[in-house]
């Protein structure tokens, strides 16, 4: 899953900012209107989600825009989080789930239901880190997801006690091999956002020049795969979600073929996450109570780590001692890319995105909860 978080490597947003890309942010000072927000309720235009402190605090003193103009405390936040942040109109909100999907379905819940908020019409950027699949990205990467995927829900045995016929412990629900189609549907298995709008912000996502270490294009040279050598770019690929922070080539394999299975081979397995597939859900019910517009959510996380060792080097080691060297870039790149979309959103607002960004794919569960006909299941 994504880095272990601040395993030493401690992170300031200003240090980030200052020592990772010196000298190349140019101030982008985005509308600053009122939208009619200073005194009753805040209608966002953008909403930007992160999920712990690293991924918030890189907005921070920063010269576009700032969110702590305005601190509302909203009941139903987590107690380590409990204030959505705006700007002084109101334009662009933030707030920070905490990690885990409980966490994220509850505030996220909080938030479509707290009155103070309109949210018709905004835009949900959901931005955090990930771990990555280096046979599609390398670290430091934007990855940018149509498809979310609940990985873990299915039936799970030790491998070690499933017996030598098995590559995987993990078989979907209400079968009895791995590889058929489950059987027994829960709803949230996979989510599918609008597809129009996410090639929009990997277009504004593509202006910014992304940070790299040393220490990244190190750790990458150990893997035989170009994906993961390269350096770090935009891709469009597909997101796992599981509470399990979990490592190594057998699971990691195991759940991307469930991605490719659960989506009819759709899907590419890329990022892996621990709160996505809950966002969607909350904002997903929100759409059906009519408080949200599942049309106008981006699903962005940058690669922190891999999600399997280079050869070489046993999965523990590679989780517990080496250093992959991607949490600085991708906090810093969430930053680069996230303003890029944020500014683009808000600065084409009358033109393009407050009409909305009509899909050309299904956009949904995989119940049709909202309209329309999966095109998996």
């Amino acid at each position: 899953m994504y880095l272990r978080a601040l395993l030493g490597l401690p992170l300031i947003a200003a240090s980030v900012l200052g020592t990772a890309v010196p000298g190349k942010l140019q101030p982008r000072h985005y509308s600053n209107h009122t939208n009619g927000s200073h005194h009753g309720t805040i209608k966002p235009k953008v909403f930007l989600i992160n999920l712990f402190t690293p991924e918030s605090a890189v907005f921070y003193n920063i010269p576009e825009f700032n969110l702590l103009e305005r601190n509302i405390t909203v009941p139903g936040f987590s107690p380590k989080f409990p204030d959505a942040h705006c700007t002084a109109n109101g334009d662009i909100c933030q707030l920070v789930t905490g990690e885990g999907e409980i966490n994220a379905a509850a505030t996220i819940s909080s938030l479509v239901l707290d009155k103070t908020f309109d949210l018709k019409k905004t835009y949900f950027l959901i931005a955090g880190i990930a771990g990555v699949n280096p046979e599609v990205a390398t670290t430091g990467s934007v990855l940018f997801a149509r498809f979310e995927v609940q990985v873990a829900l299915q039936y799970e045995f030790d491998i070690r006690d499933i017996g030598s016929n098995f590559s995987t412990g993990y078989i979907p629900y209400g079968v009895k091999v791995p590889g058929e189609y489950p059987t027994a549907i829960y709803g949230t298995e996979v989510f599918e956002v609008n597809d129009a709008l996410r090639s929009l912000a990997i277009l504004f996502a593509k202006k910014a020049q992304l940070s790299d270490s040393p220490t990244a294009q190190g750790y990458r040279a150990k893997y035989a795969l170009t994906a993961a050598t390269s350096g770090p770019s935009v891709v469009a690929c597909d997101g796992a979600t599981s509470d399990v922070y979990y490592t190594g080539p057998i699971l990691s394999t195991a759940f991307a073929n469930f991605t490719k299975l659960i989506t009819n081979g759709t899907a590419t397995y890329c990022s892996t996450a621990q709160e996505d597939s809950a966002i969607l859900e909350s904002l997903l019910r929100a759409t059906k109570a009519k408080l949200v517009d599942f049309s106008r959510i981006i699903v962005m996380r940058t690669a922190a780590n891999f999600d399997r060792p280079p050869p070489g080097i046993s999965a523990y080691d590679h989780f517990f001692f080496e250093n992959s060297g991607g949490f600085v870039p991708s906090v810093t790149n969430l930053y680069l890319a996230g303003r890029e979309i944020i500014g683009g959103i808000v600065g084409q607002w009358h033109g393009t995105f407050k009409k909305g960004i009509k899909p050309t794919n299904y956009i949904g569960d995989i119940f049709g909860s909202i309209g329309g006909v999966p095109d998996f299941g």
